[in-house]
């Protein structure tokens, strides 16, 4: 059943989700990112431009994501939300300690880690914050055969590119 899902889901992710993003991505991988930045800093040394990086990792990234900001997202970007909600609508947990088990309490973060429809999810999510942040539309980058570049990602992992160090940290 997830799989149909993730098989429709994948449908928006492959119209919304830009080149940049590699991760969760069909005959993409890491290695790709690695020669891009390789690339674009021989590229930089060629005609003569610095570039700056500033690699982020984020952590616990899956379970950053806040459901009721991801239910926003699929709506703002089109994605009916009968196919995710479902999923995750109404979880509730309780931990068991050394003292005993707490109360039931609502799960209103995270996508399940290792369930086939989490990466689809997160990309765009991820995207949805991107976008908002007026990165896309920044001048801040370095500017490569005509077309200007300031950040890679590959999942959870993010480059943002700048020709100095003030543009990076704008």
């Amino acid at each position: 059943m997830l799989k149909i899902l993730q098989a429709r889901l994948q449908q928006y992710v492959n119209c919304e989700i830009p080149d940049v993003q590699a991760g969760f991505r069909k005959g993409r991988g890491t290695r790709d990112q690695i020669a891009n930045i390789h690339w674009i800093t021989e590229k930089a040394r060629e005609f003569q431009k610095n570039i700056y990086f500033c690699f982020i990792d984020y952590a616990k990234a899956f379970d950053c994501v806040d459901h009721n900001k991801l239910w926003k997202i699929l709506k703002d970007m089109g994605i009916p939300d009968h196919l995710t909600t479902n999923l995750y609508a109404g979880q509730e947990a309780t931990v068991r300690t050394g003292h005993g088990t707490t109360d039931w309490f609502q799960i209103g973060k995270g996508v399940h880690q290792g369930c086939i429809f989490s990466p689809c999810l997160f990309n765009l999510y991820t995207e949805y914050i991107v976008r908002n942040t007026g990165l896309e539309e920044a001048q801040a980058g370095t500017k490569i055969a005509g077309r200007n570049i300031n950040n890679l990602r590959y999942a959870d992992d993010t480059t943002f590119m700048a020709e100095s160090e003030e543009e990076l940290k704008s």
